[in-house]
């Protein structure tokens, strides 16, 4: 069956005979009549009826493997969120069990007014949370998702972008964690698509094309591996098999290559030998290795220290025929089954079995992230911490005792010691690793063996976030020196106040003496009165918001003289202030970067800056990762300023007479100025342009992005930093 053919609910039936042989399917057959009641008269983007959505997610769920109620739970998924239907509904109908894996998928209801990044988060600390009870709701959630990036072309495109970058982000990583490799690489390939467009069609018929032209080559090394094999009298199964495009991509953009350069990536075409026993694996890569030459460092063993995602096998990088290097992968069938289907491949629910505590050590970084959830209130920190703790490759470290770590790739000492106890991360003064003293930021080596000293008097130091790699040791940390630093905020706040109240005339004491201090921390959104003097330490808010809320109405006394600060450029708050808010405050000073230069419509943050009000970044900017996070602010647009801003484009073209000119006509058309151009050429016949166009907001850049990408010959668009 193609992906775009519409589902019928024979075809899921049909797929559960035939891993379920005899199978009662009386409670998939109810949901199915159930959904085509919730949903009829609704119809898709894409024009189809909304029922072809819970069938084709069933359908996915089906070729799981996985169990009756997941399956059924997959029917009903959206019924709660898109038709009405209560929760009590779905259990009186198909019982607890189903309704608990609706409720996890179910998206929260409509949340206060806030912004999209505080939605995204909420709904994904939901997930979480029910991932952690039953993981049968992630894998809804992933068939859900896995359809709704097939049919992604009949979204508009910015929505299309925002779900494929969050797609990649954070549930192509999950359906590698839980060991299911095809799903995996179909949700990045498909994320690859509506990101990059125009490289992955240019990589699609690259690739495709030099597969097609090494057919012969890897028809011949499979035929040598075979009949080598039958020589020591090992049955084995040898497989040619293609990387699929996004990592082809990212090794390209790993070596700095360009997609023409594509035949110095060796491994595009790997080998799979596939055996009965892990006795057999040992004698294959023995034989393999006294046939061609293996290469140096380029050995793994994955079957004595297994990934944490289940995945076992041998890997291996020799000189094949004719001195090319090829990759080759040595497995049992139950190895291969494991590393394509994951947590699928070996637990199926049969009668509400769960995971055994064996399985369950598996998924140890489930209970990390349900942790972490609970620990992170910002939005964007715990976004940020999900994405690393979801980072897919892994170092495998030991303690002095044999004890196995598994940090992500790029870990150091102090990641080992937070991993291993809060206080030891806190204590942690030096690390030996195999007998050897190493500074704190050593990258960790898989087999590496790991020693901490602590001092009871050392405590967490700032630089240590700019090299810890976990979730768990950066938000320890921060912790850490937040706890630390409040008493000096304090401090600093009361002192700024105070300033204020005696140009004012009024008496701080009496102020904070006074009930009426916690009322106006309590009008100013704060819990408590040193909450409130915290806030203006930090600067979130300032001392004559203070002073005002106090006062009520009254107007405040006038100084009793000119306060000696240097009064601020006006060039530095633009009419910035006008559109953008904070927690939906617009009493505040704004200007915008001009490292990054956001424009209305940008995802932006705010930076607390010292007496030049809130600087706002994209999100994106290179910048933000090096600013202090306690003066990160959530910012938002709340209208276009009605200025113009500078945006700057770098487009790749093919070099040919006339590009400037069209290029430059596709911006006209768009009411757009070009305030700056320069072109060079390179020596594969492309022409780049840096580009400088004034914009009114974000819409109006994508609309000239569109009109230049429209233009016949321009191979790339893309947005880039000032």
């Amino acid at each position: 069956m193609s992906r775009r053919d519409i589902v019928r609910i024979s075809d899921i039936l049909d797929q559960i005979q035939s891993y379920l042989p005899g199978a009662n399917t009386h409670l998939v057959e109810k949901a199915y009549v159930f959904a085509a009641k919730a949903h009829a008269g609704q119809i898709r983007k894409s024009g189809e009826p909304y029922l072809s959505h819970p069938l084709a997610v069933a359908y996915i769920l089906s070729q799981m493997k996985m169990d009756l109620p997941t399956i059924a739970a997959g029917m009903l998924h959206d019924t709660v969120e898109d038709s009405g239907v209560t929760l009590e509904e779905i259990k009186r109908h198909f019982g607890e069990e189903v309704a608990l894996i609706v409720d996890g998928v179910t998206k929260l209801g409509a949340l206060p007014a806030t912004s999209r990044l505080h939605k995204q988060a909420e709904n994904f600390r939901k997930m979480l949370l029910a991932m952690a009870k039953d993981l049968r709701v992630i894998l809804v959630k992933l068939a859900d998702r896995l359809h709704n990036m097939r049919t992604l072309e009949f979204q508009p495109e910015h929505k299309r972008r925002r779900i494929a970058q969050e797609t990649l982000d954070i549930y192509a990583p999950i359906a590698s964690r839980l060991g299911i490799d095809w799903l995996k690489q179909e949700l990045e390939d498909l994320s690859f698509r509506y990101l990059y467009p125009e490289d992955y069609e240019r990589l699609k018929a690259e690739v495709e094309k030099r597969v097609e032209e090494a057919q012969g080559y890897v028809d011949e090394v499979k035929k040598l591996i075979r009949e080598t094999l039958e020589k020591h009298g090992i049955k084995a199964r040898v497989l040619g098999r293609t990387k699929h495009l996004w990592s082809v991509y990212c090794k390209l953009e790993r070596y700095g290559l360009t997609i023409d350069q594509l035949d110095q990536i060796y491994d595009l075409i790997g080998f799979r030998v596939i055996v009965k026993t892990v006795k057999e694996c040992y004698e294959v890569l023995g034989i393999i290795h006294a046939l061609w030459l293996p290469i140096p460092g380029r050995f793994k063993d994955y079957i004595s220290l297994p990934k944490p995602n289940m995945y076992q096998s041998l890997h291996t990088t020799v000189l094949g025929p004719r001195g090319k290097r090829i990759e080759i992968q040595i497995r049992t069938e139950e190895m291969d089954r494991i590393a394509n289907e994951g947590i699928a491949a070996h637990w199926l629910y049969k009668e509400g079995a769960i995971l055994s505590p064996e399985q369950s050590k598996k998924f140890e970084w489930l209970e990390r992230l349900v942790e972490l959830q609970k620990e992170l209130q910002n939005p964007r920190e715990f976004l940020e911490s999900l994405r690393m703790d979801l980072f897919p490759e892994e170092v495998y470290v030991f303690t002095p005792n044999g004890d196995i770590k598994v940090l992500p790739r790029g870990a150091t000492p102090v990641d080992f010691a937070y991993a291993i106890h809060t206080e030891i991360g806190h204590r942690c003064a030096r690390a030996w690793v195999n007998g050897r003293l190493v500074p704190l930021d050593y990258q960790l080596q898989t087999g590496d063996i790991v020693k901490i000293d602590t001092v009871p008097q050392h405590h967490p130091s700032r630089d240590w976030l700019k090299f810890v790699k976990t979730s768990r040791a950066r938000s320890r940390i921060r912790q850490w020196l937040r706890a630390e630093e409040k008493e000096r905020v304090i401090a600093a706040g009361r002192e700024m106040l105070a300033k204020e109240f005696r140009k004012h005339r009024q008496n701080i004491s009496e102020f904070l003496e006074s009930p009426k201090a916690l009322e106006v921390a309590q009008k100013l959104t704060y819990k408590s009165v040193e909450d409130l003097l915290a806030a203006i330490g930090y600067g979130k808010i300032t001392p004559l918001q203070v002073l005002k809320k106090y006062l009520g109405e009254e107007k405040p006394a006038p100084p009793s003289k000119p306060p000696s600060e240097k009064p601020l450029s006006p060039e530095a708050f633009e009419r910035a202030g006008e559109a953008l808010s904070v927690d939906g405050t617009r009493d505040v000073l704004f200007h915008l970067s001009r490292c990054c230069n956001p424009v209305p419509g940008d995802e932006v943050i705010g930076y607390i800056t010292r007496g030049k009000g809130i600087s706002v970044h994209r999100v994106d900017c290179p910048n933000v990762p090096l600013l202090d996070d306690e003066r990160k602010i959530e910012v938002r647009w709340e209208k276009p300023d009605g200025l113009s801003h500078p945006a700057r484009l770098s487009i790749i073209t093919h070099d040919r007479k006339g590009m400037l000119a069209a290029v430059s006509t596709a911006v006209s058309s768009a009411e757009a100025n070009i305030l700056k151009a320069e072109v060079r050429t390179t020596p594969d016949r492309r022409a780049v342009f840096d580009m400088v166009v004034e914009v009114t907001d974000r819409s109006h850049l994508e609309k000239i992005m569109a009109n230049i990408r429209a233009v016949d010959g321009v191979l790339k668009v893309e947005r880039r930093m000032a």
